[in-house]
């Protein structure tokens, strides 16, 4: 049975990566498609995907077809793609044969420039509008930048940082949840953190960076809140002895706030072989009630760590934390985020960490899956987050994109001619090169980040991949995966 659930878990996550995906490069190139036909320029081809084809229709003089390879897709424009501006010259037809096109005014290919990145805005809009309608879960990191637990002996540990404390801005930026931390703390080899602490006191305090798992700089050895709901309790164990069921939240162990998995399993390692106060909410018809309950750590040697018996629900949202953002503000932390990234790329002191929190086709993998097997409400939502940063990103004054094609057009309004067609066609074929071949080095490297083949390779060698392990976290470095407790 465990087998039939992995591969129904699979084929699940397929289908969803290839609808939200799939349908954020068709928009885009819809818009491309739809705006060529209307300001009257020749199409080729309408394809998704690359690669040889899987599906071909060639109807009213264009090629409609789906490539091998799902990783984006193109409308074949030569009036607008730099091969075809000898076409357009006539400087080859009678030489080949070709049928020479009639020039196509600048502004209409600005327009068909611009509608890809239109289309990816306008379906970001809708998406942003079902999760204002539906909402989406929400668990404490997305509502809070309270920190959740903080690794003994790291550098946030020794600076003073404890669970509870509240992170109120990282070098005078405001911070309102763990994301817009993360984000901030991406760019920085050392950060300036005003803290709030349980006691309501306000210091500030200066910590360096470490790389994490990931490669991006992190504040070492803090993790944010979660919820300690109980998926399974194990039989036998002191937690079934003691009354725990699952659904069960925690919330206090001994009397103090338990404000996160990582957090709790430290309460529990320190509490061996004593009898504990435990506080759950349990689930009832007319919402939940308080329990307190007595529980005794005892050491699992099959496990070898200190446990109670329970394994945690991973993907937990508390009852009425879903949450409606407003589409506009959906889209605008959309915008700013991606707008914080390039600022931070042109930065010279945050531009090496930067390219290090760059993630390509493997990142967006992972991060799909994550959000997948959370909610598909969340991957809607960050589909909407895709959506928005492809339109940015095409829009950029690089010759291969959309934004280098506006360049073109621009140049051609003012000078009152296009500019020669041999220079842009090398100008386009070297940044596709250069792009072809930064999309695969940082494709290698997130292989190298989320999967053994990295280590494999360099365990051949008999060199190691320095992580430390404050950088992982803390529901990673203390089992928390594994759902064990």
């Amino acid at each position: 049975m465990e087998i039939v659930g992995n591969i129904i878990s699979a084929v699940w996550f397929v289908f969803l990566l290839l609808a939200f995906f799939g349908l954020s490069i068709f928009v885009h190139e819809l818009g491309h498609y739809l705006v060529a036909r209307w300001c009257g320029l020749v199409v080729e081809t309408f394809s998704i995907g690359f690669g040889p084809s899987i599906w071909e229709r060639k109807y009213k003089g264009v090629t409609y077809k789906i490539g091998i390879f799902p990783v984006g897709g193109y409308v074949a424009l030569p009036q607008l793609d730099p091969s075809g501006m000898s076409q357009i010259q006539g400087a080859s037809a009678t030489a080949d044969g070709q049928k020479v096109l009639p020039r196509i005014a600048p502004w209409r290919k600005i327009a068909v420039s611009l509608a890809g990145a239109v289309g990816n805005i306008l379906f970001a809009i809708l998406l942003a509008w079902i999760v204002y309608w539906v909402g989406m879960p929400a668990g404490p990191a997305e509502r809070s930048s309270v920190i959740g637990y903080v690794v003994d002996g790291s550098a946030s540990h020794a600076a003073g940082l404890r669970e509870g404390d509240t992170i109120l801005r990282v070098n005078d930026r405001l911070v309102h949840k763990w994301s817009d931390l993360r984000l901030e703390a991406a760019f920085h080899q050392e950060v300036t953190l005003l803290v709030r602490t349980v006691a309501g006191e306000e210091r500030t305090l200066q910590i360096k960076t470490e790389n994490g798992v990931l490669g991006e700089h992190q504040i070492p050895g803090i993790d944010g809140p979660d919820i300690c709901m109980v998926m399974r309790v194990a039989e036998g164990m002191t937690a079934a002895k003691a009354g725990i069921q699952a659904d069960d939240v925690i919330v206090k162990f001994n009397a103090q706030t338990v404000y996160s998995r990582g957090h709790l399993i430290e309460l529990v390692r320190d509490s061996e072989n004593r009898a504990s106060e435990i506080v759950v909410k349990r689930p009832t018809k007319d919402g939940h009630t308080d329990v307190t309950l007595s529980v005794t750590p005892v050491r699992d040697e099959a496990a070898n760590m200190i446990r109670i018996g329970i394994d945690f629900n991973l993907a937990a949202v508390e009852e009425g934390t879903i949450i409606r953002p407003r589409p506009m503000e959906q889209l605008r932390g959309h915008a700013m985020s991606i707008f914080r990234f390039l600022e931070a790329l042109v930065t010279p002191k945050e531009s090496k960490a930067a390219t290090k929190a760059v993630g390509g086709p493997v990142a967006i993998l992972v991060s799909y899956w994550y959000v997948v097997t959370t909610s598909p409400m969340l991957a809607i939502w960050f589909t909407g987050l895709l959506n928005v940063n492809l339109a940015i990103l095409n829009l950029l004054p690089i010759p291969v994109l959309d934004g280098g094609h506006i360049c073109f057009s621009l140049y051609e309004m003012v000078r009152r001619k296009p500019m020669n067609a041999r220079f842009v066609n090398a100008l386009v074929n070297a940044f596709a090169v250069l792009l072809i071949s930064l999309i695969l080095l940082i494709t290698v490297r997130d292989v190298d980040r989320f999967t053994p083949a990295g280590r494999m390779v360099r365990g051949l060698f008999g060199a190691k991949k320095s992580v430390p392990e404050q950088a992982i976290p803390a529901a990673v470095t203390n089992g928390a995966v594994a759902g064990g407790e």
